[in-house]
């Protein structure tokens, strides 16, 4: 297989050895291909385009064709270690339902997605009046697959929102380079963010 992408690089290095690992929206397969190759995981891969199926049963992937949308109500509370969506949380109808999900049926969640903040998309809509778009958002607002686009801090109000700890985040330019500047502003200077995260269940002070 061809050399991950950065990203999904990084987030192979967050999964233990031997985890159960589901991911949503998991395209070709082929980071669920490397874990197996590499971490040893076992679990299977949600995607809804018939092609992209074909191409993980190609790859040796556990998939079933389902739409997000639906649910994970398939799976058991506590079925997996680790539960993976990459550059599909804007795509999905309700995403902070889906991420309630994630996290019913897994221990850890981890999130990727482009972040509407980027301070070219501010200033494309502020000088032209339009959608912007850029190389982490390549889409026409007219066909585009994002419904609900959101920026760092969204999502990290989220995070508190639904009482969720952060345990890692990385912010990375649309080619998925880490950037040093956007660590120091990342809801400007960042093109992508990762997480990963959990139930915060420690008691409020």
């Amino acid at each position: 297989m061809s050399e991950l992408r950065a990203d999904l690089a990084i987030i192979s290095e967050w999964i233990e050895p031997g985890s159960r690992v589901l991911d949503l929206g998991c395209g070709d397969g082929k980071l669920l291909r490397h874990l197996q190759e590499t971490r040893g995981v076992s679990g299977y891969g949600l995607e809804i385009d018939a092609d992209n199926v074909a191409a993980c049963v190609r790859n040796g992937v556990n998939v079933l064709q389902t739409d997000l949308d639906a649910g994970l109500s398939d799976f058991d509370p506590d079925s997996f270690d680790y539960v993976v969506m990459t550059q599909t949380l804007q795509a999905v109808n309700y995403p902070h339902l889906l991420i309630d999900e994630m996290l019913r049926v897994g221990r850890q969640g981890i999130i990727t997605f482009p972040n509407f903040g980027h301070w070219r998309l501010r200033y494309y809509l502020a000088l032209k009046g339009r959608m912007p778009m850029s190389g982490a958002l390549p889409h026409t607002w007219y066909d585009t697959p994002n419904i609900h686009l959101c920026t760092i801090k969204d999502f990290e109000a989220l995070c508190r929102e639904k009482r969720l700890r952060i345990l890692q985040r990385h912010v990375l330019d649309h080619a998925h380079r880490a950037r040093a500047l956007s660590r120091v502003l990342p809801n400007v200077l960042a093109e992508v963010a990762m997480y990963r995260f959990e139930r915060d269940t420690r008691r409020p002070s």
